[in-house]
């Protein structure tokens, strides 16, 4: 897999059968982070296969961490680190290397780290990560573009979020399991992935509650062990295949899918004219493909719209009767995958934060070019609807949130096959 591959999709085929939904991205890359605070070995279950697994891997290795792979499952052994630092090459690789902040520092005390990197989606600083982490007392310096922490003088108390931001959320409960006493996280974060965090620390010995709420206590200082834990399923990818196969049409059970993490996303199929069941070990949804709009969807903080879902859904509703309205209210550049959708067909004008996107009959096969990870998913639905032949470009951005995405799809009677390299007078340069 290259960053110059390419996915060629003929649109039209519907979905059927069977899909299983994969361990959650955003769950399981702070839990490897955590992994470092446990002195022994941890075992991680159903970790998918994915790009940012494998540069936390990487940077877990960096660490002195050993890590090895055996099927979905993950053993990490923190037992004799040997360094506190993130090199700036893994460091750009992925967002998400910045929930090593808050493991490190409560592991050894320190760390140094670049700012990261991952999908552009506007600005995106880490501001709330380092603010919440002064409130407990860590040092932070920034120079160059380097983030120099240590901790000094830590102590437990009240920390507050401006905003309910995921990864401050996150950071902030690791360095805080290191500080004696009682530390309480003010207008958290309430996301799923945040319980299964809490669930790992907590079993690796920390004592956590009230994850998925807006306030979260740690009672801080105690020594942690090894621990077992299973990754929950990724609402996303969830939510990625529901519109999947609500905008190619078909009869699909999405194994493992879990409603309550994707409601708002079945609520807005559902208004659109899909069917979608709640059956045992998962969901089913069943579409014509042809579908309605007229939906005002807001993206908000959990347990409002993910933003994560925002492109997705808009390249559904693509195809469909009626105007819908989309406002994006967490990223101020969530928008740049419209102009492929308008390559394709749809008919879609943005302006600030808000898209307005009416309906058309139909998309049309043509080259396009994902720009992240969602927007890559977005289009990769897109093209599923599309009459005739696409070819999506930058897939290696789907490839950092989305496991074994050909194979699984083809099983589900998709027609997309990946292709290496460059062609002439392909996309692949843009």
């Amino acid at each position: 897999m290259t960053e110059k591959d390419r996915f060629i999709i003929e649109g039209g085929h519907p979905l059927g059968g069977h899909l299983r939904v994969q361990g959650a991205k955003n769950s399981v890359l702070p839990i490897m982070a955590a992994a470092v605070m446990c002195r022994g070995e941890s075992r991680i279950d159903n970790v998918p296969d994915l790009s940012d697994v494998r540069t936390a891997i990487s940077i877990l290795r960096h660490l002195g961490a050993k890590v090895r792979r055996e099927g979905a499952s993950l053993y990490v052994d923190a037992s004799s680190l040997t360094a506190h630092d993130i090199p700036d090459g893994l460091m750009r690789r992925m967002r998400s290397s910045v929930f090593f902040l808050g493991a490190i520092l409560a592991a050894c005390g320190r760390c140094e780290m670049s700012y990261p990197g991952g999908c552009e989606l506007g600005p995106r600083p880490i501001d709330l990560h380092i603010d919440a982490l002064r409130e407990l007392g860590i040092s932070i310096s920034e120079e160059g573009g380097r983030l120099t922490a240590r901790v000094e003088h830590p102590r437990a108390g009240d920390v507050h979020l401006a905003f309910p931001s995921v990864g401050a959320t996150e950071n902030a409960m690791l360095a805080a399991c290191a500080i004696p006493g009682t530390t309480r996280i003010r207008n958290a974060a309430r996301e799923p992935e945040i319980r299964n965090l809490q669930e790992f620390l907590n079993a690796a010995g920390a004592c956590i509650l009230g994850a998925g709420s807006e306030t979260i206590e740690i009672r801080g200082g105690r020594p942690l062990h090894p621990a077992h834990i299973r990754i929950m399923p990724d609402r996303i990818v969830a939510a990625t295949w529901l519109c999947a196969a609500a905008a190619a049409g078909g009869d699909l059970f999405l194994d493992e899918a879990e409603e309550e993490t994707v409601a708002t996303v079945c609520r807005s199929l559902r208004r659109a004219g899909v069917r979608i069941d709640r059956e045992r070990g998962g969901l089913r949804v069943r579409s014509t493909g042809r579908l309605r709009g007229g939906e005002v969807i807001r993206t908000q903080p959990y347990p409002g719209f993910p933003t994560d879902a925002q492109a997705i859904l808009m390249a559904t509703l693509a195809k469909s009767e009626g105007v819908s309205i989309f406002v994006e209210n967490i990223f101020d550049s969530r928008f740049r995958h419209v102009s492929e959708l308008v390559r394709m067909g749809a008919n879609i004008r943005t302006e600030g934060r808000t898209a307005v996107v009416c309906g058309v009959p139909r998309l049309c096969g043509c080259e396009v070019c994902a720009c992240d990870l969602r927007a890559g998913a977005a289009l990769c639905v897109a093209c599923l609807a599309a009459e005739g032949e696409s070819t999506l470009f930058h897939v290696s951005h789907i490839d950092r949130g989305y496991e074994n995405v050909i194979q699984l799809l083809n099983q589900a009677g998709a027609s997309i096959r990946r292709v290496a390299g460059e062609e002439e007078g392909g996309k692949s340069g843009m």
